[in-house]
């Protein structure tokens, strides 16, 4: 997969955390990148790049659209018997490749004449001292929501102000005050899930804020937002990121762009796609249909699928849910809850091509575990959203689409059957115009931040200029 580079233009090495959130959003820069012109190293771990060829036919053709752009591995660096894949022990993945992973980068630098290097910002330090012995521009991209990345930097503070940490589930409900820009929006539970004391995920939270001021070392930060949707948080942030790019939706930048170019369409699964349940949404009446997904890592028990599985039946809408076969470890209850699913009340798969599904005249809602591609693809759509998030910067978000972005309603901490019954009918009848009115003007501004002249637009060709700058 590898080709031959000229050294007239800049050689971008893109390097993402390996989770398919980060390899989604990365991989969709990339493009956009490689549609400029720009040569592009994407560089995935064996065991991530394994899955893109696994479950995703098109991979060569997405090679062939790109003359300038080339996949590269590197080891994970962990024991294939126990490899956590990239699922909730993802922490121990990004360890072993902080330790190990430095002398294959310097390789690669010193090989392919790379002159910028996109990080995940999640790697914090890895690159820096790289960055400077070669002389060339480190920019950090953070594939988390620009509200969970400001949480972070303010995590010092909040320990300062004795508002961290959380003293337990009677203390769930406090008002954080010290967080400019949120004063007084979130609760402790609407924190980011590594600042809870029962936190589970193997990652630490000194840890993660470490690694969020470490992007301070870098020349640049990208975001996948827009300003309209963040505005507040982003003044705050450039306050200490002056070289901003702030280039979302960019899953609906790259469509938006690929309408004007050649390029073909690619989409990175590390599923098998079911594409049957296109034909069943075909079937069904306009926005009639509640989504139910919750991404490509979280776990769930099984007396929480039963809940969510009663409480939709009972809400009496017909429903598409994506059920991973990794996600329950119970044999047998996946095919129960199929069995138990008569089609004319809902379809459960195992995995689908989610933009598709999202963009569906069918579609009325999403029940969604809040993961930020996830919920921008939602916006993008029009599609409003119940939220029950698990980890990571998923509990902020889904605060921010109830409480800021009014386009949603936010189960979290809560799996109770009649309380998955009324949101689903809040949303998709009781108070369907609202929310409809309210999803639908973000997703109009969402789209004009990607047209010519809006500010994603503008923001990507500013990043091309700075890029360009790099190779001089």
């Amino acid at each position: 997969m590898e080709k031959s580079m000229d050294e007239s233009s800049p050689h971008v090495l893109i390097f993402p955390c390996p989770a398919q959130g980060h390899v989604n959003s990365m991989l969709k820069l990339a493009e956009l990148l490689a549609i400029q012109n720009l040569h592009i190293t994407f560089l995935n771990t064996q065991y991530i790049h394994n899955r893109l060829i696994q479950f995703n036919d098109d991979i060569q053709a997405l090679l062939e659209c790109y003359p300038k752009l080339q996949f590269k591995t590197i080891p994970d660096f962990l024991d294939e018997e126990n490899h956590p894949g990239f699922g909730v022990k993802i922490g121990d993945a990004i360890v072993s490749l902080s330790l190990y992973s430095k002398p294959f980068l310097r390789e690669i630098i010193v090989s392919e004449k790379i002159s910028c290097i996109v990080l995940d910002g999640i790697f914090g330090d890895l690159a820096t001292d790289l960055a400077h012995e070669f002389g060339i521009q480190l920019i950090h991209f953070r594939t988390i929501s620009p509200c969970c990345f400001w949480a972070y930097l303010c995590v010092p503070k909040l320990l300062e102000c004795n508002e961290l940490p959380i003293r337990g589930e009677e203390d769930m409900d406090r008002i954080i005050r010290n967080m400019p820009g949120m004063e007084n929006l979130l609760r402790c539970r609407d924190l980011p899930s590594f600042c809870r004391q029962n936190n589970e995920d193997h990652i630490l939270l000194d840890e993660v804020v470490l690694r969020t001021k470490q992007s301070l070392n870098a020349n640049a930060l990208i975001l996948n937002t827009f300003e309209d949707l963040d505005s507040p948080i982003l003044s705050q942030i450039r306050l200490h990121f002056p070289k901003l790019y702030t280039l979302g939706p960019l899953h609906h930048h790259l469509n938006t762009t690929k309408k004007t170019s050649s390029a073909s369409s690619f989409k990175s699964n590390f599923f098998k796609v079911d594409k049957e349940c296109m034909v069943w949404l075909d079937s069904q009446e306009l926005k009639s249909v509640i989504y139910v997904s919750f991404g490509s890592t979280t776990p769930m028990k099984k007396e929480e699928l039963i809940e969510i599985w009663h409480g939709l039946l009972n809400s009496k809408k017909q429903f598409l849910w994506v059920i991973r076969p990794n996600m329950v470890q119970e044999k047998g209850l996946l095919n129960e809850l199929k069995e138990g699913t008569n089609k004319e009340k809902g379809l459960i798969v195992e995995w689908v091509s989610q933009e598709e599904v999202l963009s569906h005249k069918a579609i009325g809602a999403f029940l969604t575990h809040s993961g930020w591609n996830s919920t921008l693809e939602s916006v993008v759509c029009g599609v409003p959203m119940i939220c029950w998030p698990y980890f990571a910067d998923q509990q902020i978000n889904s605060r921010f689409v109830s409480e800021v972005w009014k386009i949603g309603l936010d189960m979290k901490d809560v799996c109770d059957r009649k309380v998955v019954e009324n949101m689903v009918n809040d949303v998709m009848v009781n108070r369907k115009e609202e929310f409809l009115r309210s999803a639908m003007e973000m997703s109009e501004l969402a789209c004009k931040s990607v047209s010519p002249g809006g500010s994603s637009y503008n923001s990507f060709y500013e990043l091309i200029q700075f890029i360009r700058s790099t190779s001089t």
